[in-house]
């Protein structure tokens, strides 16, 4: 005989919480609704996962480190009039671009909104379920060169892979010499072609011989960088 009283331990056993949270409210709905066995447990099951999906985008907000109110919502598009505000929305809006490892380039001055604009795209790409970590360059370059000294800069870069897209911010503040840069390639070479980059840059690619030290380098992460990527120039004027 099922006995109702072991109910709650069982869902517990079973990692079912929201199930366990809600059941008792569902059934007294559904028999006042006239619901039939099947309904009652695809509403539970429908609980469960929608509760389920609300925890993990909770969960990929609070790792992304995405700069918190930078939104779409938040952004003053009127102030960058020649910006194609639709194709913002749909970068921020739709996933496909980031399952077809494609990257997302933007340039401009300071101020004018690219740190903004890349953390308003991360936001509404965790709303979608995907998982994003936001990084100052120079941070990550140099979390990057502590691995390599420590001998497992692989497994760092490995580490980064669960994170469909990384987003470098102030890319060409990170200083010209060769421990720092030749990181930098290694992280675009590694993600090249099977996960995403969101870059704000204030220089444009003619200026990055000031970021790798040498032109063949440069050409190289700027080849791999553009090969798929969306491209925006964001100014004010």
């Amino acid at each position: 005989m099922v006995q109702i009283a072991t109910l709650p331990l069982m869902l517990k056993q079973l990692r079912l919480s929201s199930i366990a949270r809600h059941w008792q409210a569902l059934l007294g709905k559904a028999e006042r609704n006239g619901w039939d066995n099947a309904q009652y447990l695809a509403a539970l099951c429908e609980q469960e996962l929608a509760d389920r999906h609300s925890r993990r985008i909770t969960r990929y907000s609070k790792e992304s480190h995405l700069p918190v109110g930078k939104t779409l919502a938040s952004f003053d598009f009127a102030q960058v009039p020649e910006l194609a505000r639709g194709q913002i929305e749909s970068l921020a809006g739709s996933s496909d671009w980031t399952r077809q490892a494609r990257n997302v380039l933007l340039f401009g001055a300071s101020g004018v909104g690219k740190t903004h604009l890349a953390a308003a795209i991360g936001h509404g790409l965790t709303e979608r379920g995907v998982r994003i970590r936001y990084f100052a360059t120079t941070a990550l370059v140099q979390h990057l060169q502590l691995a390599r000294a420590q001998l497992r800069l692989e497994d760092a870069l490995h580490k980064l892979d669960k994170f469909p897209v990384l987003v470098l911010d102030d890319f060409g503040y990170v200083k010209k010499n060769e421990q720092e840069t030749q990181v930098l390639f290694e992280l675009i070479a590694h993600r090249y072609e099977t996960a995403s980059l969101i870059i704000t840059s204030n220089q444009p690619f003619a200026e990055w011989d000031r970021v790798f030290p040498d032109q063949m380098m440069t050409v190289a992460a700027v080849d791999r960088l553009v090969h798929h990527a969306t491209i925006i120039e964001v100014s004010s004027d």
